[in-house]
């Protein structure tokens, strides 16, 4: 799996208020680092609860195949589009006949080519792949995501900008977990 974020969620208005806000800022020109700061926030609380907080638009890349497969993001809300990507680095819109998608009721997106994809690529040519695009997120702004979700992203960010001349580490500080595990998804293998 290959996710990118094509259009990412917006953080220019409340967000960054609150976060300057809770940090008694007032000028404007430490936005550029509160908003990168910000998103670093949102990828935590990604990895650790397992849940996409905003709604962005997304694509994967996975392998062209008959069988279902899971893409990483969740709550998925929508798939939009999905293209061929034959070896020959060419990227065509696939007609949606040749590919049925599920939402399953836990946010899963779920995908499986049906048939021969248009253009001779064949859903199990060797080192043929799919670029799935889809939104993801538990909330559409800002203002809709749970409170405890917006306070743990507020203080990562905010404990991330007193201490940018440490190394952050890997883990959220032991705040911030707590807000945010009762939102924690964990996957069995």
């Amino acid at each position: 799996m290959k996710r990118s974020i094509v259009e990412p969620a917006v953080l220019a208005g409340t967000a960054l208020d609150e976060l300057k806000q809770w940090l008694a800022i007032s000028a404007p020109r430490e936005d550029a680092l509160l908003t990168a700061l910000l998103r670093t926030s949102l990828e935590m609380c990604e990895g650790f609860t397992g849940i996409m907080p905003l709604e962005c638009l997304c694509e994967e890349v996975l392998a062209a195949s008959g069988e279902w497969q899971c893409l990483a993001s969740r709550p998925v809300q929508a798939i939009t589009a999905v293209d061929a990507l034959p070896v020959d680095g060419s990227r065509a819109a696939l007609p949606s006949e040749a590919y049925a998608i599920d939402l399953d009721a836990e946010g899963a997106g779920m995908i499986r080519l049906t048939g021969r994809i248009v253009g001779g690529m064949a859903g199990s040519a060797r080192g043929s792949k799919v670029a799935v695009r889809f939104i993801a997120g538990l909330a559409p702004d800002w203002d809709s995501l749970p409170e405890s979700l917006r306070h743990g992203i507020i203080r990562l960010a905010a404990h991330n900008y007193r201490e940018r001349d440490r190394d952050p580490g890997m883990t959220p500080p032991a705040a911030v977990a707590a807000v945010w595990r009762p939102w924690r998804r964990i996957r069995m293998a």
